[in-house]
């Protein structure tokens, strides 16, 4: 099924000639004055070529016709040799160029097999600046006696005449070699593989030598298979080109061939250069952050939810669920991280991961986190820990040791002015100690300790106030009170 167009479509009926052309009509993105005009393929859906959206991003009106006549396909050109169906193709064309108030150099004509043709026998003869023909069959007589013998009937009268197959060969041929229109942009895409090429369009290449730009593209890519497939591959260039052409760039690249892909191609230099490189470390460079709450597919409370644990040689830990990101909590210095959920979560079962970001920016592997949230107030945290050392007020030298006791805790957790300094355990009989291990500032210092339980609940803070000075302070000396 092919996909809907996004831009916005207006269908409608020119009906002033002697043929009823039906066509659809998208106007411009961002004011742009250019018109692209769509011949269909025999295999485009409802008979309007490029109409899938492949078109939503380009800035240019465009207009698609219809090739349908009679329930029949008609290359736009006449019924019972009767070409008063192309005039009415280019009465549409003509009225709906100048209701837009533009001229034949701003506008691009565009087509794939038969649409190619119909894009070359329109633009030369009518005059339009651009032409874009994509597999197209020079021929047109010969490919209708060949392949497509219920349109040959239709187009060339009862019996199908072989003279009026070799009237409609030579319409594009003569146009070429009369250098009809010679001062257009032409763009021609063909493969050797497409099983048309040699006897379609091989021929006719060098008769284009007397036009300013005419381009041809010569596709080898081992994708291709046949003539339906050459479209499918240059679809990207295809498109970059109408780009250009609809912002009034014309490249003149003139004949030019590709044949880019090398499926068996050795990569394994690649592969160890990525490797080496890769954003996301293996575990052997940089292990993983340690989850240490919630418990692995444990509960937890909707209110109250705590994520903890450790990430050795990071900065910050970045947590997911669902691909959208949640947060990104920074690690102490002694490696340990916690972050607590400002709204409560949705009850159900979740799943959370996280990896660790290094201060390079290298990212560790992916640690997943299965729990449930149930209903349920959190669990009442543990008292508040008691602090020993420092003593509250205590001058201190610049290496700062913390002593005190916790009971109902199994972790206590160090913070200053908001920013976590690290956590200890706290050991079964409710002591724990904890040494920073880097030289504090000088000056008046407020630490908040807080104590977790193994729900993850944390208790209120207890502050340890003290005063680093960088000289000799007698252990334990505490400045006098008055």
């Amino acid at each position: 099924m092919s996909k809907a167009p996004a831009r916005k479509m207006f269908n409608g009926i020119e009906a002033s000639g002697p043929f009823p052309v039906e066509y659809r009509f998208s106007h411009a993105k961002s004011g742009n004055r250019h018109l692209v005009v769509v011949f269909a393929n025999f295999s485009a859906p409802e008979d309007y070529g490029w109409c899938n959206g492949v078109f939503d991003n380009v800035r240019a009106n465009i207009l698609w016709i219809r090739d349908r006549f009679d329930g029949m396909n008609a290359y736009y050109l006449c019924r019972n040799m009767d070409f008063g169906l192309a005039d009415s193709v280019q009465t549409l064309i003509s009225n709906v160029t100048r209701s837009l108030g533009l001229t034949p150099d701003q506008v691009t004509l565009w087509g794939g097999s038969k649409g190619g043709s119909a894009a070359l026998y329109f633009g030369m003869r009518y005059g339009y600046r651009n032409i874009v023909a994509i597999v197209p069959q020079f021929l047109v007589g010969d490919a209708l006696e060949r392949r497509h013998p219920k349109v040959s009937a239709y187009m060339l009268g009862e019996g199908a005449p072989a003279h009026n197959a070799r009237f409609l060969d030579a319409l594009l041929p003569d146009l070429v070699r009369a250098r009809a229109n010679s001062a257009a942009n032409i763009y021609v895409l063909s493969s050797p593989q497409d099983e048309h090429y040699a006897v379609q369009v091989e021929p006719f290449l060098g008769m284009f030598q007397g036009y300013d730009n005419f381009n041809f593209l010569y596709s080898e890519s081992p994708t291709i298979t046949g003539h339906a497939t050459v479209t499918r591959r240059n679809v990207p260039a295809l498109v970059g080109l109408l780009n250009l052409l609809a912002d009034g760039y014309a490249p003149r690249l003139g004949f030019v061939r590709h044949a880019a892909e090398e499926f068996d191609r050795e990569t394994s230099d690649i592969e160890a250069y990525l490797s080496a490189t890769s954003k996301v470390q293996g575990a052997d460079a940089f292990a993983p952050p340690v989850v240490t709450a919630p418990a692995y597919n444990g509960e937890a409370p909707s209110t109250g939810l705590r994520f903890a644990g450790t990430a050795q040689g990071a900065v910050r830990v970045s947590m997911w669920e669902s691909g959208k990101f949640v947060a990104s909590p920074e690690v102490a210095a002694d490696g340990s991280w916690s972050w607590v959920p400002a709204k409560p979560w949705a009850t159900g079962k979740h799943l959370v991961k996280i990896f660790a970001v290094d201060p390079a920016g290298f990212h560790s592997s992916r640690v997943e986190v299965p729990f449930t949230v149930a209903d349920r107030p959190a669990p009442a945290g543990p008292t508040p820990p008691v602090v020993a050392v420092p003593g509250p007020g205590q001058q201190v030298g610049p290496s700062v040791a913390f002593h005190g006791t916790a009971p109902g805790a199994v972790q206590v957790g160090f913070r200053e002015n908001g920013v976590p300094l690290g956590a200890v355990a706290v050991a079964p009989d409710g002591v724990w100690g904890w040494d920073p291990g880097w030289s504090w500032p000088e000056g008046t210092h407020l630490v908040e300790v807080a104590g977790v339980d193994a729900h993850g609940a944390e208790s209120a803070p207890a502050a340890a106030a003290f005063t680093v000075l960088h000289q000799a302070v007698p252990v334990g000396h505490l400045p006098p009170r008055y």
